[in-house]
């Protein structure tokens, strides 16, 4: 892969990571509207780790809140509150790892990669995130988190492994749906996301090293590009849902899924 196409793929990845339009859908269209060739999943991937380690740098506090609920599970130290947010967020992980591996192992990931299969998803989701944000409740924060709740969200999380559909999208409309404040729904959609993108890591990762050479470069400065865009695009949306809806999403949804049906 070219520079540019390196550090279109990271800022591309980078600002549609958390902002709920799809990261996976806007990926595949890269090839589909540029003369670049298709980079592939292990990119794909190398660019979530490089999202996934902007989350845990953003939620430091959080992430360190659920390190502290992972050893007091095991009897180290006392952090109960800690200790059941942790083992909500494995819980609302099982349902992605579980979809993720039967995909991976019956070879349907690549099927995916359709613009058609990404416009329809960009238009329904988008729809129903729209209804989430205007009818959900704004009253529960991540403390609040039952395991019903984990589990609702992390049947959802299962469904953004469908390109098009937005993983930080379809999570924030399960939490708004439940009556989650919108940041405190883009909040929980990130922290879930860290096991299940550490897990798609796990995976791949091994297959990028053993490759080597020119494609284990292309993944180390791409990831390090993507970490930058995701940290800055992160601290940009926390502070944007304070203060507005999420209909601009929405509406940017719906109009590039409608322009992708029509162009292909």
């Amino acid at each position: 892969m070219t520079f540019l196409q390196m550090l279109l793929i990271a800022v591309v990845q980078g600002v549609t990571e958390f902002l709920p339009i799809s990261s996976s859908g806007h990926l595949i269209l890269i090839p589909a509207l540029t003369e670049f060739p298709d980079q592939g999943p292990e990119i794909d991937v190398a660019v979530h780790v490089g999202t996934l380690l902007a989350i845990i740098v953003y939620f430091f506090r959080d992430s360190w809140g659920l390190v502290r609920g992972g050893f007091a599970s095991v009897g180290v130290g006392e952090a109960p509150v800690e200790r059941r947010l942790f083992w909500w967020i494995v819980i609302g992980t099982i349902p992605a790892v579980a979809f993720g591996l039967f995909l991976r192992s019956n070879g349907y990931l690549e099927s995916f990669r359709s613009t058609d299969l990404v416009a329809a998803n960009l238009i329904f989701y988008g729809l129903l995130l729209g209804a989430a944000d205007y009818w959900g409740k704004q009253e529960k924060n991540y403390e609040d988190m039952s395991l019903r709740d984990a589990i609702i969200v992390g049947l959802a999380q299962a469904l953004a492994l469908i390109p098009g559909t937005s993983r930080s999208g379809v999570t924030m409309t399960a939490a708004r749906f439940l009556g989650y404040h919108r940041v405190e729904a883009a909040r929980f959609s990130f922290l879930l996301s860290i096991p299940a993108v550490a897990g798609a890591g796990v995976l791949i990762v091994p297959e990028i090293i053993e490759a080597g050479g020119d494609r284990l470069g292309e993944a180390l400065i791409t990831g390090g590009m993507t970490f930058v865009a995701a940290l800055l695009t992160m601290a940009f949306l926390m502070r944007f849902l304070r203060k507005a809806s999420m209909m601009v999403f929405v509406v940017y949804r719906v109009l590039l899924g409608i322009g992708l049906l029509w162009a292909f």
